[in-house]
């Protein structure tokens, strides 16, 4: 049995070493099946993340540009220069608008770190509050791109900043230009540079926040040619954000190209003596240089010192003027719209006498007043009876009145609408009622009613020559600038042809001619007519109602008028042009609430015209009398 037992033994045991091993080894396949699962899962999971690195990394230096961005501003410094603006001249090259340096502060939100706060506002002269709110503002901006934190420091301020710039990173300073004006007139002429806004800046991509532009006049008619072209400079600065020097040795680096200078028609030494003696009144004063249409002298008064609208006192000034009851800011050389008053009966009477109403012999008498149905006008004491010459050289209302009915009720004409039209063009040749379409900003066209406005007022069939009769005298519906009347004045003394009024005769250098105004503006009017009514003028200043400023040794024609007023005192005003035989100026002056035009209005002009041919005045005492008056206080 032992053997036998044994053998089972022998075999028992040899069957369970082969089954422990066969379980062994199926425990072992089983186990590297498992590490197999788990490397695949292991690696799949580093695979994984790997690739999220990837995808990160790519977003981060590729597709999103704020963190490449953020890491060039931290060494990059993008710094425009801009150029200086042109400078202004007079006709005569005086200098009349430059520039002088100063200094914006610029901020980089992205790179500000803990600052003094308190050493930071007390070097600008600003609290906390102002602090926070513009550093809000700037990072609402950008938090990479520079803007602007404080606008035309002082050199003062800008010197002692200058020292501890390194301790505020994220800031530096812009150098930039601002306009000064060798002497405080011409004010609504050369305008004033401010600020781009919004608007502009949406529309044109030359312009950035921070950006000045022309905002009126001169500056603002030719802000292309004045602005010049902005520059760039890369800069590199250290951790300190001290500037290290130029990236890649200036590379990319543009260069700031300085604006045009400009050559104006303006007689500098003219103008100054205007605004002297409009000082104290209201009114304006317009000289032209008839064989051209430069304008010698654009005044319009009250007046301000240009140099109130540049730096930061600008907004604060331009607010007090805005309120000022005078209203300085109102340009009444361009922009005020006047009834002509007498001064239109040179334009009444050459329509009258284009239309063959009459002739220069045509004589009417005046009885001192004049009733057209149940119109009357009243006509000043005069010698009579009056024909073309007499009537502008006394200024007759009734001459002017029955010319201008006769010629409204011309039989060759089918109805009032089609006369009056026709008077109306004639009015309109002269450049009344119209925009001359020349380089001066914010000119108005005036008024003069069409035969629409009176049919929408009294029916078609209910307005005749009666109706209307008072704009024969220059009221009624009639409102020119002074631009117009002075223009119309050179058109007389041109007799019959008019170049466009403009304000700037050269662009670049005194050779660089502005010829887009060198068009001559005809009247259809023949020459011979001009003739009748400038030997009137004559007249007038010899004899008639201007004699009073008749200028020693100068002949001067010219034409006083006093326009009515209903809100108080009448205004004054004078057209005139010299010499009678070579027209070197033509001139037009309305003095507000200063009565008879041949008062003060003929005074101030006669004073114009012998200070810019003779370029200096002999009658004091002529002179000393305008500067004195004074329709300002009293008011």
């Amino acid at each position: 049995m032992f053997p036998n037992s044994n053998v089972t033994l022998y075999q028992t045991t040899g069957k369970g070493f082969l089954s422990r091993g066969l379980l062994i080894l199926m425990h072992l396949n089983n186990n590297t099946d498992q590490f197999s699962g788990r490397r695949k899962v292991i690696s799949g999971i580093i695979l994984g993340v790997g690739l999220m690195l990837l995808v990160r990394l790519f977003v981060l230096q590729i597709a999103d540009p704020s963190y490449k961005a953020f890491a060039r501003s931290n060494y990059l410094r993008h710094l425009t220069d801009y150029p200086s603006r042109g400078l202004i001249y007079d006709r005569n090259g005086d200098l009349m608008v430059f520039n002088e340096a100063h200094y914006d502060l610029m901020v980089i939100p992205g790179q500000v770190r803990e600052i003094d706060t308190l050493e930071f506002c007390e070097l600008l002269g600003i609290d906390r509050a102002a602090f926070e709110s513009r550093l809000a503002q700037a990072r609402n901006y950008s938090r990479f791109r520079a803007s602007v934190f404080e606008r035309q420091i002082s050199k003062t301020t800008f010197a002692a900043f200058q020292e501890k710039l390194f301790r505020f990173p994220g800031f530096y300073v812009q150098p930039r230009t601002l306009r000064r004006y060798t002497y405080p007139v011409a004010t609504h002429t050369f305008g004033y540079v401010g600020e781009a806004g919004p608007n502009i800046i949406n529309n044109d991509p030359y312009y950035r926040p921070g950006d000045y532009i022309g905002i009126s006049g001169i500056e603002r008619a030719y802000e292309k040619e004045l602005r010049g072209n902005k520059g760039l400079r890369i800069r590199m600065v250290d951790v300190l954000n001290r500037d290290i020097g130029p990236f890649q040795e200036g590379r990319f680096d543009t260069i700031a190209v300085t604006g045009k200078d400009l050559y104006t028609t303006l007689d500098a030494q003219l103008q100054i003596y205007g605004e002297k003696l409009m000082h104290n009144k209201r009114g304006s004063i317009v000289a032209i240089e008839p064989s051209t249409g430069e304008i010698l002298s654009l005044i319009s008064s009250p007046s301000f010192d240009p140099g109130l609208l540049v730096g930061r006192q600008r907004t604060r000034n331009y607010r007090a003027l805005q309120n000022d009851s005078l209203r300085p800011l109102f340009n009444r050389a361009l922009m005020a719209q006047y009834p002509p008053g007498s001064v239109f009966k040179l334009i009444s009477t050459l329509i009258s006498l284009q239309e063959g109403v009459i002739g220069p012999g045509t004589t009417y008498g005046c009885q001192g007043i004049y009733h057209a149905g149940g119109v009357s006008i009243r006509c000043r004491s005069h010698p009579g009876p009056v024909n073309v010459v007499s009537g502008i050289q006394y200024s007759c209302n009734t001459f002017s009145s029955i010319i201008f009915q006769n010629t409204i009720n011309q039989s060759k004409y089918s109805s009032i609408q089609e006369s009056f039209g026709k008077w109306r063009e004639y009015v309109q040749s002269f450049g009344l009622g119209r925009h001359f379409g020349s380089d001066l900003s914010y000119e108005l066209p005036g008024l003069i009613a069409t035969p629409d406005y009176y049919d929408r007022i009294y029916g078609p069939r209910g307005w005749r020559s009666q109706t209307i009769i008072s704009l024969g005298i220059g009221q009624g519906e009639l409102g020119v600038t002074p631009l117009q009347l002075a223009n119309m004045t050179a058109a007389i003394a041109n007799r019959g042809y008019y170049f466009t009024p403009h304000i700037v005769k050269a662009v670049g250098s005194p050779e660089n001619k502005n010829d887009q105004f060198g068009l001559a503006n005809n009247i259809p009017i023949d020459q011979r007519h001009f003739d009748v009514i400038i030997r009137a003028m004559d007249l007038v200043v010899k004899e008639g109602t201007a004699s009073f400023s008749a200028i020693p040794g100068i002949e001067m024609a010219g034409k006083t008028g006093t326009v009515q007023n209903p809100h108080g005192e009448n205004h004054s005003v004078y057209v005139a042009f010299a010499p009678v035989d070579d027209p070197k100026i033509a001139i037009s002056v309305i003095v507000e609430n200063a009565g008879y035009g041949s008062v003060w209005a003929a005074p101030i002009a006669s004073l114009m015209i012998e200070k810019y041919l003779n370029r200096e005045v002999e009658r004091s005492w002529f002179e000393q009398r305008v500067l004195e008056a004074d329709f300002l206080t009293a008011q």
